[in-house]
């Protein structure tokens, strides 16, 4: 760890972003949940989504962009299919409260689907899916965003990176997969120019147009290649198409022409596999595919791993020492108390 960063307990970051929240309109419940959204996604190593975003939504909020009283409400109901309006409260909050009822939903009908419209970033798309799977459902979920992001062979933005959650219970914690569109995240690429880091493989085009691994000339020319090239830029625009579709909300083309992104779509799918009539071996279906998995000849000294089980090692490491968060961030938090 660099002389520019601490660690920061994790009891000492949950209150400070408690004490903040509750002088920004929060009630003590809300303030307390979406606090801890933002603590544990930087317990698990996803600071982009967590410490490191917590000043702009705090910012968001001071502007009204995110109302921090506001709940959301039933649009409409088709059987196991439910809409519903967030009412631009806080993305967090309403992403969890559309993952229990959609877990509601698949008890009663063993699949349950609540698309939610009008609402705000949700910051780290995977805390549906541990919040899903260590409650025993199989989970699905996306998210649009604004325009961030060039169709594949153009050169202006005008899909959105469209972040999708999969994920499943796997021994006593989960299998989750969480994964933006482009090849890096807006939010990892923030996260590298603060540190001064290079990207591990190319992320996006420079200002010259050429494929580059300098996250600040990629930001700077707001060109993210999608994953997959042309396959992740058709994934991107079909997860947006069907967010608006079955939310009934606004699309990537209609964010972007908001002064900042909100207003978004989301969809999340629960799947109750207590239902399922092999749910007596899933357990032993699950054990042998990973452990097949693992067997895979590691390149070089990579490690091979599946989604979400780097997480449970940085997560014990974090709960041990302490968050780690640059010095100079950590003092732009407390200037917010």
């Amino acid at each position: 760890m660099s002389n520019d960063t601490i660690r920061i307990s994790v009891g000492d970051m949950n209150d400070i972003f408690t004490d903040i929240l509750l002088k920004n309109g929060f009630t003590a419940d809300s303030a307390k949940q979406c606090a801890a959204v933002f603590t544990n996604n930087s317990v698990d190593g996803v600071y982009t989504h967590g410490v490191y975003r917590f000043p702009r939504f705090v910012e968001y909020i001071r502007k009204g962009m995110v109302h921090p009283g506001a709940e959301p409400s039933l649009v409409h109901r088709a059987g196991a299919l439910e809409q519903w309006d967030g009412h631009l409260g806080p993305g967090p909050l309403n992403a969890m409260q559309a993952t229990d009822t959609a877990m509601g939903i698949a008890r009663q009908h063993g699949i349950g689907c609540v698309a939610l419209a009008n609402t705000n970033h949700w910051m780290r798309g995977g805390s549906y899916g541990w919040q899903a799977a260590k409650a025993g459902f199989a989970f699905i979920g996306w998210t649009n965003t604004t325009a961030i992001m060039p169709a594949w062979g153009a050169l202006d933005g005008r899909l959105g990176n469209n972040p999708l959650v999969m994920a499943l219970p796997y021994r006593d914690e989960a299998i989750v997969l969480d994964m933006a569109m482009s090849q890096y995240s807006y939010g990892a690429m923030e996260l590298a120019v603060l540190k001064n880091e290079r990207l591990s493989v190319y992320g996006g085009y420079d200002t010259r147009g050429e494929l580059s691994n300098d996250p600040a000339e990629i930001l700077q020319s707001r060109r993210p290649v999608p994953v997959g090239y042309w396959k992740g830029a058709g994934l991107a625009l079909l997860l947006d198409i069907l967010a608006a579709v079955l939310s009934g909300g606004l699309s990537v083309h209609e964010i972007a022409r908001k002064q900042t992104e909100t207003s978004l779509s989301q969809v999340f799918i629960a799947i109750d596999l207590t239902k399922l009539g092999n749910h007596s071996t899933i357990a032993t279906l699950l054990e042998n595919i990973i452990n097949d998995y693992k067997q895979s000849t590691p390149h070089a000294e990579k490690r091979i791993s599946y989604p979400g089980e780097r997480v449970l090692r940085t997560r014990a490491e974090n709960l041990d020492k302490g968050v780690p968060v640059l010095k100079k961030f950590w003092s732009e938090i407390l200037a917010l108390q």
